[in-house]
């Protein structure tokens, strides 16, 4: 007995393992793990977004109501990109994520001359109205509710607006976008002539 556990003790180093596998080293601190953390991707941190509204939605079923919460959120990178999107889910959290999720499919490019708008628009969705007007440097933002929260993620900084319609948020954000997609810069409508934008002042 006493042979077999010299023996033993040959065959193993000071931790205890066979003497034929090397240590395994601790982690250094400081260092990240590579193996472990995933890669840092530029997109998530790209888009700034804000809830314009959370709705609870009630369904009533033979065992009883069901709650549930629907979200409208707005994302930008204030440089000219901005989209919106919906969302439901039994939580606020993820109604939220999913409406970011959907805005990211359904981002716009605005046209931004200066610190404004090109020309003045309309945009119409529904019986949802949104007047905007290109504004001199300084004005400011003069906007309320969810178009306020679209013109200040996109980058603008200087434009009147309005809503004429309906008052609902999402036709009023659908009402802005429609707007946005209508808005044109000389050179864009030059282009589209087939002259330069000096030709096209005068």
């Amino acid at each position: 007995m006493a042979e077999n556990k010299e023996a033993l003790a040959v065959n193993t180093n000071e931790q205890g393992k066979p003497a034929g596998q090397a240590p395994v080293k601790p982690h250094q601190e400081g260092k990240p793990n590579f193996h472990q953390n995933k890669p840092f991707n530029k997109q998530d941190n790209m888009f700034e977004e804000k809830v314009v509204a959370i709705n609870r939605v009630t369904k009533v079923t033979k065992g009883g109501r069901h709650f549930r919460f629907a979200a409208v959120v707005v994302i930008g990178d204030k440089k000219g990109k901005v989209g919106f999107g919906t969302g439901k889910a039994n939580e606020v959290p993820d109604a939220i994520k999913k409406a970011i999720k959907e805005a990211k499919k359904q981002l716009v490019k605005v046209p931004i001359v200066g610190t404004t708008i090109p020309h003045e628009v309309i945009g119409h969705f529904g019986a949802g109205k949104v007047m905007m007007k290109p504004a001199k440097k300084g004005t400011g933002v003069i906007a309320g509710g969810p178009v306020r929260a679209v013109i200040e993620l996109s980058g603008l900084a200087d434009v009147y607006t309005k809503s004429l319609g309906s008052n609902t948020p999402i036709n009023i954000l659908r009402a802005a976008f429609e707007g946005f997609k209508e808005l044109r810069t000389a050179d864009q409508i030059a282009k589209l002539r087939g002259k330069t934008p000096e030709e096209l002042i005068g």
